[in-house]
């Protein structure tokens, strides 16, 4: 087997050079007066809804657009002012529940600005009837914008008028917007963001909560009495609402009785982080975990609640000893475990501040499971909470969560969407299959705000032919549950960073790359994901003898990042490859922009290089000058567009052809940063990148490729893993100084 190379080199940086030409309609389309004057009743009819509310000083404004709408096709003069873009005032986001779903977008404005735009409105009607008898399409827009058509209208800038027809043809109606939410236990509320802190808005409706329930700026939590004050006196407040109360989704368990497993001290070996039910310290391997209750003495527990997090910790420590089908090379691993939860269900604002203060604490940690989840589904249009402190938590830290992807229910045969926190975008999210790699039948399913990749990949998690062995407080028990799959996964990821010495995003990327295989997938990734990643961990950080595999490890600064040195072999003016890559990164993420969740976009591009044409092994066109437009919809179909995991591949059919090798044979991997919001996230964003190459003909040329990439000015490392197991040991080993 070849080992996986390190490249490392210099990335270049390019800012966004523009281009375009000036505002207008799609190709062949047109705008009636009757669009902007339908618009213009909307607006004004929420004039004086809002001047009858004495809570706000602005005003909150819902667009409802045609369909899923990229940036550059929302509001653009509407809803804005010379001072404040439209896009600056997005309090939120979700589609519409329609076959073919559309945005719906919540603005907070200030009154004036409301009035501004029904002035523009109604200057935009008096231009359209009196210059374009009331209609105006993209060919006169175009032959103005190429001044072939003289417009200079009086009590509107030409450009102003051209955006808010441009806004009348994508936004459909304005409207406000309200959530009647029910539930019968306390409730975690979002509420859109103002210019009022959350208290003050409180109080001034008659709710008043203590600071313990305040979890940020615009989530608190509500019992039920102070919810229906809040939809009674202000519903278009509600943003997003969740149950705090959250019955765990359940494992099956089978016990038995099979004798007393021994284990060795710890020495050296990593710690991996458990966030779980409670742990009982009387098991066999107890001094390899170090345990803390973080529940308070108030409430009571029972023997069972020591069940689900005694297995999944002993599955991290001592899984192989047990499971010998499922001995993955990666040896035994110590564990911080926190009790958070009882066996049967959790609050969600507590687990909430715990995660945050557990993690703050223990910043050694690196790699964290976390088997817990509701048996809620998720909902469509926004975030759990759980989730989005999780995705907040590893944009702002060097770390990693691995979460399961939750269970049916015994006696459901329905398959139904995952539960939270399985709905986290940074997070490797694990579903279960059975020994035959079929998708197990307690599967629940992604998609994620009906586009993200969830679960991201699966694993052996038992089933009933093949369950999984695991150490309870009652001795050996046979389970079978997402929750047993995610320790593995937690295994060989602290073994590719805590021993390897990997960073988190190719830790990330190398797992859901080596799940891919050549072939088209056949499972539905909504219940697998990228597919199922290998039992031996060797078989993660090498390959075949025909394929090259290395990792690149780079940070955005600008909107282009690039390096165009890339050597894949040339054999007679050919390139005899197939290739596929996965880029991973951790970005900020908004949950008060619902659907609109991930804050900055990585676009990847890696093929050949044909003079300045960069033909990528996807085909991706979106950031071409010309001749090419990509729908929103299609862009994140095709080219999982907003998608912080992004694996694209050739497909292997026996029948691949060689490439033509161009005048400048090298390949390029290009990475074009786009940002959904005005602050720049994006900026100083680590990406990590795993891309293998598979000789068609069988040939190994991994030697070729390191000669040619040291010419080119990469530093080419092999990943070793003997050797870095003995630097990892002597680094941590204590030395006694006489």
């Amino acid at each position: 087997m070849n080992d996986l190379l390190q490249l490392k080199g210099t990335f270049e940086q390019a800012p966004y050079k523009g281009g375009g030409g000036g505002t207008n309609l799609p190709k062949g389309k047109s705008v009636n007066v009757l669009r902007l004057q339908n618009l213009l009743k909307n607006l004004s009819e929420l004039q004086v809804f809002w001047q009858n509310q004495s809570l706000l000083s602005g005003a909150l404004i819902t667009a409802h657009y045609i369909k899923v709408a990229a940036k550059t096709n929302r509001l653009q003069a509407l809803l804005g002012n010379n001072s404040n873009s439209p896009n600056s005032s997005v309090v939120g986001a979700k589609f519409s529940n329609d076959d073919s779903p559309k945005h719906i977008i919540t603005h907070y404005i200030s009154r004036n600005i409301l009035n501004e735009s029904i002035k523009q409105l109604r200057y935009s009607i008096d231009i359209l009837n009196q210059k374009f008898n009331g209609e105006i399409d993209c060919n006169t827009i175009d032959k103005i914008n190429k001044k072939e058509v003289l417009f200079t209208p009086k009590t509107i800038g030409k450009t102003k008028f051209f955006k808010i027809i441009v806004d009348a043809y994508y936004v459909d109606k304005f409207d406000v917007s309200t959530d009647d939410v029910i539930f019968e236990n306390d409730a975690i509320i979002t509420i859109y963001k103002t210019d009022l802190r959350t208290t003050q808005l409180l109080e001034k409706i008659g709710i008043n909560i203590l600071s313990n329930r305040i979890m940020d700026e615009t989530t608190i939590l509500l019992r039920p009495d102070e919810l229906e004050t809040l939809k009674v006196k202000a519903p278009f407040l509600i943003s997003m609402a969740v149950s705090d109360l959250s019955e765990i989704t359940k494992d099956d368990f089978e016990f038995i009785d099979d004798g007393m497993i021994k284990i060795n001290s710890p020495e050296h070996e990593p710690t991996i982080g458990v966030i779980d039910t409670l742990f009982d310290a009387t098991v066999y391997f107890s001094e390899w975990v170090e345990y803390t209750n973080m529940l308070s003495n108030e409430i009571p527990t029972s023997a069972s609640d020591y069940e689900h997090g005694t297995a999944v910790s002993s599955i991290i420590v001592d899984g192989p000893t047990f499971n010998p089908d499922l001995d993955d090379g990666c040896g035994n691993f110590k564990v911080r475990h926190f009790g958070v939860a009882s066996g049967i269900s959790f609050n969600s604002f507590t687990i909430l501040r715990n995660i945050s203060e557990i993690v703050s604490q223990n910043r050694d940690i690196k790699v964290w499971n976390l088997s817990l989840g509701s048996k809620l589904d998720i909902h469509s249009n926004f975030i759990s909470p759980e989730a989005a402190i999780l995705d907040k938590i590893q944009f702002e830290n060097d770390v990693i969560f691995v979460i399961a992807g939750t269970n049916l229910s015994s006696g459901e045969t329905e398959t139904r969407p995952i539960g939270a926190p399985a709905d986290s975008i940074n997070s490797i999210v694990v579903n279960s299959v059975d020994m035959n790699n079929q998708p197990s039948s307690y599967s629940r399913k992604g998609p994620v705000l009906s586009f993200f990749i969830k679960p991201d990949i699966s694993y052996y998690g038992g089933d009933s032919g093949n369950p999984m062995r695991v150490c309870t407080p009652t001795g050996e028990a046979f389970v079978k549950g997402t929750s047993f799959a995610a320790p593995w996964i937690s295994r060989k990821l602290s073994y590719l960073i805590d021993i390897l010495g990997l960073n988190r995003d190719i830790a990330k990327a190398l797992l859901i790359n080596s799940a891919t295989g050549w072939d088209k997938q056949q499972n539905d990734p909504s219940l697998i994901g990228h597919g199922v990643v290998p039992k031996r961990v060797e078989n993660i950080v090498h390959c075949a003898d025909d394929e090259i595999q290395f990792i690149i490890q780079g940070i955005s600064e600008e909107y282009d990042t690039y390096n165009y040195k890339i050597p894949v072999p040339v054999v007679k003016e050919k390139h005899p490859f197939t290739a596929k890559a996965t880029l991973c990164y951790f970005p900020a993420c908004s949950r008060n922009q619902g659907v609109d969740y991930t804050n900055t976009e990585l676009d990847i591009k890696f093929g050949r290089l044909n003079g300045k044409e960069h033909k990528s092994i996807n085909n991706n066109y979106q950031t071409e000058e010309f001749g090419h437009y990509t729908w929103e919809e299609d862009a994140r179909k095709i080219f999982r567009k907003w998608d912080n995991v992004k694996h694209i591949r050739e497909v292997l059919t026996g029948k691949n052809r060689e490439l033509k090798a161009y005048d400048n044979p090298l390949w390029g991997l290009s990475l074009k940063t786009k940002e959904r919001l005005n602050e720049k996230f994006g900026e100083g964003l680590k990406f990590g990148v795993v891309i293998t190459l598979k000789e068609i003909n069988g040939v190994n040329r991994i030697d070729e490729f390191i000669k040619n990439a040291q010419l080119r000015g990469w530093l080419v490392n092999k990943i070793d893993v003997d050797t870095r197991i003995d630097i990892f040991n002597v680094a941590e080993e204590e030395i006694e100084f006489e």
